[in-house]
């Protein structure tokens, strides 16, 4: 016990450097703590790094990196240290292209109950982000192993840094990612986001065409891309869904996806709904409105019409 309170001392000394990091002290602090043997006390060092992007220590979080690389299993049981390594030095700007390929190629399998569990699918996700940043010449050729790879989360995040990178060569990847389909609608929804960013004009009809998807999952995936995305042309594409798809809860998140984009046409939308629809209609528009309760105009509105129903419930 007496260990672990150790640790958890520094590990709280590191926490209290996050009110003055820069300072030399702090600095000496975090040069030391990053020399560490500990995973979780070069962690913790590590976010402070990041956090106030002290770029100064940028060797000193590449050599924690190469240690924790040695053994890695008994040394960064949850590839915790690397982790966060790899999210300072994307922070800062570090142009470490061969770190950042080692971790975005690097997968760490460690026991588990009944087999193994793959802890690096962050680490790859981070470093992704870290070659763009970095303008790694072929990123986009670590971006599309990245699509395919076994964990979602890393999927997620090639999606996510396939936008980022802003390159047309993108586009193709999320298009053929999108059409082959994921077991995980999160990666879908990642790489519709993507496209609407990237490419909007283009990918609008491509991502509301899965609004039809026979996969509900994947149809509300692409509406709360849509909705998230803010294009005011998406409002016809997911009106036409919510008239012609039946299944409840796939109409509910249409009408969350409505009220994401946040324009004046999609309001007025929602509150005809809830002035004229059936009981469950309107409650769900009301639902849906509920992002707008700071919102002192359209929320008077929502109570004004709900008060002209006995069939509607609303706080």
């Amino acid at each position: 016990m007496a260990g672990k309170r150790t640790l958890e001392e520094r590990l709280a000394a590191l926490h209290a450097l996050r009110a003055n990091p820069t300072t030399d002290a702090a600095i000496a602090a975090l040069h030391q703590a990053l020399a560490d043997k500990s995973n979780h006390l070069v962690a913790e060092a590590a976010r402070i790094v990041g956090e106030s992007e002290i770029a100064q220590l940028e060797s000193d979080l590449v050599r924690a990196f190469e240690r924790f690389m040695i053994d890695p299993l008994k040394t960064d049981k949850g590839c915790r240290a690397k982790a966060a390594i790899a999210e300072a030095l994307y922070r800062i700007g570090s142009t470490q292209e061969e770190l950042f390929l080692q971790g975005v190629r690097y997968v760490q399998l460690e026991p588990t109950y009944g087999g193994r569990e793959d802890t690096a699918a962050n680490l790859r996700g981070v470093c992704a982000l870290g070659l763009v940043r970095a303008n790694y010449p072929h990123v986009m050729v670590e971006l599309a192993h990245l699509l395919a790879d076994q964990e979602s989360d890393a999927r997620i995040a090639a999606a996510r840094a396939i936008a980022y990178a802003q390159q047309d060569a993108g586009v193709p990847l999320l298009h053929f990612k999108a059409l082959s389909g994921d077991q995980d609608p999160q990666v879908m929804l990642a790489c519709f986001d993507a496209l609407l960013r990237l490419s909007p004009e283009l990918s609008l009809p491509f991502a509301a065409g899965f609004l039809r998807c026979d996969d509900l999952a994947v149809g509300e995936a692409a509406a709360m891309a849509l909705g998230e995305s803010r294009i005011e042309e998406a409002l016809g594409f997911l009106v036409a869904a919510w008239e012609e798809v039946l299944d409840p809860d796939f109409r509910r998140t249409v009408l969350v996806a409505i009220a994401l984009l946040r324009h004046e046409e999609a309001i007025a939308f929602l509150l005809s709904l809830l002035a004229d629809g059936s009981p469950a209609v309107a409650n769900a528009a009301i639902e849906a409105l509920g992002m707008y309760r700071q919102d002192d105009k359209v929320w008077q509105r929502v109570r004004q019409l709900a008060g002209e129903r006995e069939d509607v419930e609303y706080e």
